[in-house]
């Protein structure tokens, strides 16, 4: 049954890039929400699961796309201004992860933070991506290692 379920993943695997767009599109409906949200008690569930999206990509992104882009591309430039966006965006979700929603100052933390995460994702989308795309990378063989790692992630998240 195991040798099963190999092909299966490998079928449903995705091309790397696919996998970060659609993680960019599911943390930007979040923010989205966000802004229409009203309850202190709906921020809150928004901010965490934003928190935890961004977390568990930045990570997966930093192990494992980050590393075998900059060496496909020899890239000295894209991927450690990205490693210090990613700083940046750990540091605005340490001010908001577990405090609780209120006053101006905790939605301008998260307006920026919506802010800072277009901005990469627009470099990553216009610059990056079409470059990675670019080399002799095996996109689908890295987007199913980085699948793996998420689901990891993710579930020790949820633990």
């Amino acid at each position: 049954m195991v040798k099963d379920r190999q092909p299966a993943v490998a079928a449903k695997a995705k091309d790397a890039t696919t996998l970060l767009r659609a993680d960019h599109k599911l943390v930007d409906g979040l923010f989205a929400e966000y802004k229409k949200a009203r309850s202190p008690a709906k921020k809150r569930q928004l901010v965490d699961q934003i928190c935890k999206e961004l977390t568990v990509h930045a990570q997966i992104e930093e192990e494992i796309f980050y590393p075998a882009v900059k060496a496909a591309l020899k890239d000295t430039a894209l991927i450690p201004e990205a490693i210090v966006e990613h700083a940046t965006l750990k540091d605005l979700i340490a001010q908001v992860e577990g405090v609780e929603p209120g006053g101006e100052l905790f939605d301008a933390k998260i307006m920026v933070l919506s802010e800072y995460v277009k901005h990469h994702v627009k470099e990553e989308h216009a610059e990056m991506f079409p470059k990675a795309k670019a080399t002799k990378l095996d996109m689908k063989a890295l987007g199913a290692k980085m699948a793996e790692r998420k689901a990891e992630l993710t579930a020790d998240h949820e633990a």
